[in-house]
């Protein structure tokens, strides 16, 4: 859409690269080209705005094959408007001098007009092929021929069209048919996924079978190795018992002899020891003799005053001392008597 200044009285327009301007002012053209940019009077201009990028035009239309199958066909046609001014004669591409907006509806037109030829060509080509082949070839067939039917429209050269592709995205049947069409494929997909599953399992039984075959001989050479294990822990064993025996024999045999020997040498000890405290006994015998002959020859030759005294002695020396003495009053008064009954018989 154009771009439009207003001032008073005048206006001013400016175009876009992709938009072909046309400005007539009493009827006479003053202004065509691309991109223009203008001052002009709203009462006596004429203004037409003509597009000439690509355009896409999406249809979708239905169509009947040769079995009586109805389809949906989806296409896009990609246009573009060559001959500008002749296309400004052919449709309304007139704006509005103020807001720069289309009068008519032109592109809508030209979308009808490309819609329906398109439609013809794309139902004379289905009604002659059958729905199977519609839906394995048809995209193909359908494309040419729409790009040679609109190539060859003499409407679309009168009104300054071009059509740059055809492109037929797909060929739809109704919901039902297409799931009718689907089951034997989906069934044949089915099988051979129950076939693959079926093969699976096959194999992973029989790895499992190898599995367990691997498994037994491992345990059957496990057992005969544990059976051999067994085998030498019991000759180990045995060598071994046999061997502790000889060494214990061998250490009683050395334990015998040592305590032999220690008895041996115990019994010379002991022997030695006897012949030592006997003649220790002996010498000590014979010193206590001599000792005694010789006191008793002392005390033979000693008065007997001496002896007297030598005795007390000896009693004083086996008393055992007195620290203190106590007197009750009974013993004292024995004891005065006896003093006393002493005293008259020395008197007397």
């Amino acid at each position: 859409m154009a771009d439009i200044t207003r001032r008073p009285g005048w206006r001013h327009l400016r175009g876009t690269p992709t938009a072909h301007i046309r400005y007539h002012r009493s009827g006479r053209l003053v202004h065509d080209g691309l991109g223009l940019s203008f001052w002009f009077r709203p009462l006596t201009a004429t203004l037409c705005e003509v597009p000439v990028d690509d355009r896409e035009l999406a249809m979708t239309f239905h169509a009947l094959t040769a079995d009586f199958q109805d389809v949906t066909v989806q296409a896009t046609v990609t246009y573009r408007l060559g001959d500008p001014a002749l296309a400004a004669t052919r449709l309304d591409f007139s704006i509005d001098p103020d807001t720069g907006v289309w009068r008519g509806t032109p592109l809508e037109q030209l979308a009808t007009m490309l819609t329906e030829t398109a439609q013809e060509h794309a139902l004379d080509v289905l009604a002659r092929t059958p729905l199977a082949a519609a839906l394995t070839d048809g995209v193909g067939a359908v494309r040419e021929r729409l790009a040679a039917g609109l190539a060859a429209e003499p409407r679309l050269p009168a009104t300054g069209v071009e059509v740059v592709a055809v492109r037929v995205v797909a060929l739809r049947p109704e919901p039902e048919v297409e799931r009718a069409l689907r089951t034997p494929a989906r069934e044949q997909v089915q099988q051979e996924a129950d076939r693959a599953t079926y093969e699976r399992r096959a194999v992973a039984v029989e790895r499992e079978r190898t599995i367990a075959e691997n498994e037994l001989a491992s345990r059957i050479e496990l057992a005969r190795r544990e059976e051999r294990l067994v085998e030498q822990r019991g000759t180990n064993a045995r060598r071994e018992a046999e061997e502790q025996a000889a060494a214990d024999a061998v250490r009683a045999d050395a334990e015998a002899a040592r305590m032999e020997r220690l008895a041996q040498a115990e019994a010379a000890k002991a022997v030695r020891l006897a012949r030592a405290e006997a003649e220790k006994a002996r010498e000590l015998g014979a010193a206590r003799a001599e000792a005694r002959a010789a006191w008793l020859r002392v005390h033979a030759e000693v008065d007997a005053a001496v002896l007297h005294a030598l005795t007390g002695m000896r009693l004083a020396e086996s008393v055992p001392n007195i620290d203190s003495v106590t007197i009750s009053p009974d013993v004292l008064t024995g004891l005065l008597a006896k003093l006393g009954g002493g005293s008259r018989e020395v008197g007397a």
